[in-house]
Formats: structure tokens, sequence, C-alpha cells
């Protein structure tokens, strides 16, 4: 008989109810967490002991979709789950970011956490389950965790803040935003908005909070039934001695290291210390003493810097803690592209390329949501290895890529200017050429002033910029535009990108037990301070969109009747494919009659527009159309001015003199001139070859269809 517990509670408008002792029982900790019809099955396991070996926290965190789970096959020709999407990576590290920091620093075991979709009702999203579900399934294991935390979404629409959003809500809503936390205090913050102003942002994670703290309370009721005791964890190293020596021969010439502006230069005085107390203080093939002395002198290294900055306000190269970095912008740096620009901000440097394409090049793809998703925008980050003088392998972009990736695209996302203004399907890729500290947020950068110089008109222009955070007791400092130390030894990564007007994207991880909101508010001002300084730099440089660029495709719409798409379209497609053929442009249309041409070629794009319009509308009387014969009688002959309409022209409207049969002047194939010269009500067309003598068409677009 299995010994299940399960505990509920309501959250916004939805009841969560978490399960454990069903399911997966051999795990080191397992949870069902269910939400309406979605169910997200979360196990926590780690390895019996650290390996001799380890010196990180060996911590993966793995968010899977099952297609089962909405009752579906996956497309292609492998009908199994493989490697994750990137909604899957980009959940897996909303999932890792908030629990990471509550792990004891000395705790080196292989720790894994799974999520996986079991069941889902497409409203209800399983993103804020999981990381429920991963804080739930550690708190009543016996693994060491500080939790424990939650999470929640928070949506804005109409102007009222809604819990836990359903997912069709999402694409109209003015925010996106994921909060997790403890009862005590803010973890993680990742958000999308429309331009909301901070106290808007700070409204809405303060409402996160107050459910937050109430699934703490749940899973806390959880353990008291079945939770496990926590292992042992290991102290850390001591060693009085070395720690003796580290700080009183080793500090000043640290402290000096730490000095150095250029991040290169520092980082070789760092290592030059640090390989000379090595020396000194290691035991030669001991494990211990090289254990010891790897975490003492980082300990050193983490206190000469925090102090400087909190005692001295004095930053690793010299800045206050409000400075932010030299500024350096320039835009079309690429001469074949339809944009670029580089953004340079100290030693972090964004080369941002964008290409403009159609609908067909949309980004489709799969997921449990939605059987076909498409993406008109996007942005890839990519940074290799030489952008911080290192040797690393290409390959496939990992889950920072993917992260840094996607938060711009958010934050870019907001300023686009609506589809009907400018359909284009956009691809911007920033290429991290160096970086020491904040690259996502120089994306954003690099990514307006490339969009500004091919000619997409902006919303309004934005920029971004990475904060951190030195909390020491109750003293602390906010520091604008951090550095990669800063970043490392620190104990804060808020990200915020926006406009003059607002916020379009924010993302924050703290490397402590959460941070007030006191703190998070002042981090916000200061973060706004900084931006519009960021963005005035940029405006200097360009203020405006460029003309389009010649070498992207131009394209125009046209809106034809709904109950024209099939004429245009033709036969298995034949008309839509001969204008493609004799125009070379691109043709997309919808169900609303919205026809898209695009080409690089003005002419070539008015030709093909004369072909649809010719195709699509009626015809007047008045109009003089070159049409073909196709059968002739006693009493006159039928023409085709379009393809699948014909008109009847009379015997005595073949020509100016009487004639007595039509063959006399027309037979079957010939090309014809005709006029339209009466339009009865049931749609038959009456033409006139003698009124149209000696004249041209009125309607281009005739010729190509004569064949």
């Amino acid at each position: 008989m299995f010994n299940i517990t399960e505990k509920s509670i309501k959250i916004g408008e939805d009841e969560i109810t978490i399960e454990t002792g069903r399911i997966a029982r051999q795990a080191g900790g397992s949870v069902l967490v269910s939400c309406g019809g979605t169910q997200v099955l979360v196990t926590a396991t780690a390895a019996k002991e650290a390996q001799a070996t380890a010196s990180f926290f060996p911590l993966s965190v793995d968010y899977i979709e099952k297609f089962y789970s909405a009752g579906r096959i996956p497309g292609g020709y492998v009908k199994r789950e493989t490697r994750p999407s990137d909604r899957e990576i980009l959940i897996s590290r909303l999932i890792d970011r908030p629990i990471r920091p509550l792990f004891p620093e000395t705790y080196l075991v292989e720790t894994q956490v799974i999520a996986q979709v079991i069941s889902l009702e497409a409203k209800i999203s399983p993103a804020q389950l999981a990381i429920l579900g991963a804080s739930c399934a550690l708190h009543i294991s016996d693994i060491p965790f500080a939790g424990p935390v939650a999470g929640v979404r928070i949506g804005f629409k109409d102007g009222k803040f809604l819990i836990n959003p359903a997912e069709s809500d999402l694409p109209t809503s003015d925010l996106d935003l994921v909060v997790a936390g403890t009862k005590d205090a803010i973890l993680m913050v990742e958000a999308a908005a429309n331009f909301l102003t901070e106290a808007q942002i700070l409204e809405a994670i303060e409402l996160g909070h107050r459910e937050i703290k109430k699934l703490c309370d749940l899973q806390e009721q959880i353990r008291k039934l079945c939770g496990k005791e926590k292992r042992t964890v290991p102290e850390a190293p001591q060693n009085s001695d070395m720690k003796s020596i580290i700080s009183k021969k080793y500090a000043k010439s640290l402290k000096e290291a730490y000095s150095i502006a250029s991040k290169t230069e520092r980082k070789k005085a760092i290592e030059a210390v640090k390989q000379e107390a090595k020396l000194e203080l290691v035991i030669e093939n001991d494990k211990e003493s090289e254990k010891a002395f790897q975490y003492l002198f980082e300990m050193q290294e983490y206190k000469i810097l925090r102090s400087s900055i909190i005692k001295d306000n004095r930053r690793v190269d010299g800045r206050s803690s409000k400075d932010i970095r030299n500024i350096n912008c320039q835009v079309g740096v690429l001469k074949r592209t339809h944009g670029s620009a580089l953004f340079t901000r100290g030693e972090t440097q964004s080369l941002g390329v964008i290409t403009l394409g159609t609908q067909d090049d949309a980004q489709r793809s799969e997921s449990i949501m939605n059987v076909l998703e498409e993406k008109t925008f996007m942005l890839h980050y990519n940074m290799p290895g030489y952008s911080v003088g290192e040797v690393k392998r290409l390959g496939s972009p990992g889950r920072r890529e993917v992260g840094h990736g996607n938060l711009a695209e958010r934050a870019l996302k907001a300023t686009l200017p609506a589809k009907n203004r400018f359909p284009y399907s956009i691809r911007i890729v920033s290429e991290i050429t160096e970086s020491n500290g904040s690259s996502s947020m120089a994306s954003v950068c690099s990514g307006t002033l490339a969009m500004l110089d091919a000619g997409v008109p902006l919303k309004e222009p934005i920029a971004g910029i990475a904060m951190g955070l030195i909390l020491e007791d109750k003293e602390f400092a906010i520091l604008s535009d951090i550095l990669g130390d800063e970043d490392h030894l620190g104990d804060m990564d808020f990200k915020v990108a926006g406009g003059k007007n607002g916020i379009t994207a924010m993302q924050m991880d703290i490397k402590i037990s959460g941070i007030s909101m006191e703190i998070l508010e002042q981090a916000l001002a200061q973060a706004k301070e900084g931006r519009t300084l960021i963005l005035d730099n940029m405006l200097r440089v360009i203020s405006r969109p460029n003309d389009l660029s010649q070498l992207a495709p131009r394209i125009e719409q046209i809106k034809i009747k709904p109950e024209r798409v099939r004429d245009l379209i033709g036969p298995g497609g034949k008309n839509i494919k001969k204008i493609v053929s004799d125009t070379g442009c691109k043709l997309e249309v919808n169900d609303e009659g919205i026809v898209s041409i695009a080409s690089t070629d003005g002419n070539s794009a008015a030709k093909a527009k004369r072909m649809v319009n010719y195709l699509t509308t009626d015809p007047e009387i008045g109009e003089i159309y070159l049409g073909i014969v196709k059968k002739t009688a006693d009493f006159g002959a039928f023409v085709e001015i379009k393809p699948g309409v014909e008109g009847l022209v009379h015997i005595s409207q073949l020509a100016a003199t009487r004639i007595n049969k039509t063959e006399e002047v027309v037979k079957e194939g010939d090309e014809v001139m005709v006029k339209v010269i009466e339009l009865d009500r049931t749609g038959r067309i009456k033409l006139s070859r003698k009124d149209a003598i000696g004249k041209t068409p009125s309607v281009e677009g005739t010729k190509p269809w004569i064949v």
C-alpha cells in the first residue's frame, strides 16, 4: 500500500495540489504537482558522496515536455522526444536559478533535478509548477537545501494584475513575469514587459511574493509529514596558519592586482600572486592542502573586492558604484548586410547584424503547447572563446547562449512596429566579440542600433544595463554596469532593459538567500539612470530609422477580398506560381486576403502587383483587356479576359462594319482587344471588340496570362 501525502492550496483562480509517495519512490525526493489538467512530475536525486576531485557543485536541472501529455505524437521522422527545445532549456534555467543559491557552498555532491510534463491542459502553464515541484522534491529529500522556494507568474491586462494567467492571456498581456523566492525574500525575477514603469514592476513582484509565501508554507507542511533527515554537510576547509599567511603576506599584492583596470592585465597579476602563494603554502600531492588553499585564496579575493566597494566606493576598474564604462557606438559597419552596428562598453563588445525577410523566413517549430509555432522575430546570441581570450570548441549554442539570446529578444520585441506597418521577418545575430560583463545587455543595445540602421521603424529605441550588489551585514552597495569579476564575487546579477518610457525586460539572479524590496526598488531606480545615460550615447550616433536598406527586400501589401484568394492561388497553385516565376518576387497570402509582395527590384514588384490586381478584381464597365478567343459561335465569340473569366462579344460588336460570320474577324486562339460594355445581375459579361480597336489595355497585367 502506498503511503501517499497530498496537500492543496488555491493560488489566484487555480487550485494547486502537491502529491508525494505514489510515483518515483526510489528517487531522493519526488512530487507530482497538479493544476487543472496540467501535471508535472519532479524528482531530485543525489549521488551518495562527492567525487574526490570535485571543486564545484555539479547540479543539473532538466525540464522535459512529453508530447503524450498533450495527446500528440511528435512530428518529423523521429517519433520521440530528442534534444531539448529552446523552450525546455529556458524553463530548465527558470528552475535552476532560484534553487542553486540555496545549497551549502561546501556541498559538492552531484545532484540532479528532473521535471517532466506528463499531462497538459493548454491554458495552464507548467513552468511555475515545475519550480514549485523542484523545491518540494528537494525539501522532502535528504539533500541539503535551504528552501523551500516557489515561483509565481504574473500578468498585467486591462489595468489589472493576473496571478498565474492562462497561456491564452499572455500574448495580449503587458507583462509576463515569473518571480521566485523564499517566504522571506526574492531570489529570481524574469520578465518581459510592454514599457511598464518601475513602480508597476515592483507592485507585480510584491503581489507574486505574497503568493510565494503561501506555497512555501504548503511545502513545510508536507516536509513535516514525510520529509527525510538531511545529510551532513562537510565544513569549509580550515587551516588557520595558511589563512593567516595569505592575509598578511599576499593580501596587499592581491589588492594591488585587483586595482588594475585592464581585465587581461588584472587576470595575469592575480594569477601571478596566486601561483606565488600556492608554491609556498600547498604541500605537493596533498589534496587537502590544495583544497584548503583554493578555498581560502578565493575567500581573500572575495573580501578584498567587496571591502573596497563597501568602504571606499571604489570598484575593480576604479569606478564608483554608479559610473558607467566608456561607450562607443557605430552603425553600418558591414557592407553587404541589411543593417549592422558595433556597440562597445568598456571591455564588452557586441556586433549586431540584422537580416530582413518575408513570412516564409519565419521560424517554425512544434511544442506541446502548439502544433505549429511561428516566430517572425528572432535574436541569436553567440559568444565564442576568443571574446574572453580563451580557446573553446565551437558547437551548437549552450544553455547560457540560449538564455542570453532570449532575454535580449524579449527586450527588443516590445519595441517592434506592428506587423501591418512593417511586414518583415527579422533576424538579429549578436556576435559577442569581447566580454567582460553584461554581454546580453550589450546585445540589446547593438540590436537597437542595427535595426535603426536597417530602417526598422521602432516604437522607441531601448538600451540595457546589468546591475550588481555587494551586501555585507546591513551595509550594501548597488553597482551599475558590472564587470565579470563583480558578477563572480558579488551577490546579484540584475539586468534591466527598456526605453525612456518604461521597462521591456528584466532578469535577476541572487547568489545569497534573497534580497529585500528596499534593495530591489533602489536597484531599479539606479538602473533607470544608467539605462538613460547609455541610451543618450546611442542616440547621438543614430536617433531615427534610416531609409530601408537597398539590399533588403521590399514588401508591399495589397488587400483583396477573402473570397478571391482562391482566384489568386489558382488550381494547384498555378496562378501564384506563375507570378513568382515571371517576376522573381515572393508572394504570400493569408485567409484574410492580405497579399504580401517581396522583391529587391521595384519594377518586378510593380509587375507582380498588377498581376495580383488583374486576377483578384472584378471587371468594370469601360475597362479594356487584351483577351484570348476561347470559342466561336454563329452569334459571336467567347473571350477569356482573365484566367477563368470569359465574356461574350456579340457578332454585332466584332467589327465596325456588318459581318455575316464570326470567323471573318476572329478564330479560336486569337488575341483580341475588348472593352467591357455591360455586366448583368447574373455576372455575365458583355464585351465589344469594335469599341476597343486601336486602343491599349486599361487593365495592366493582361499579357502575361495569354498563353
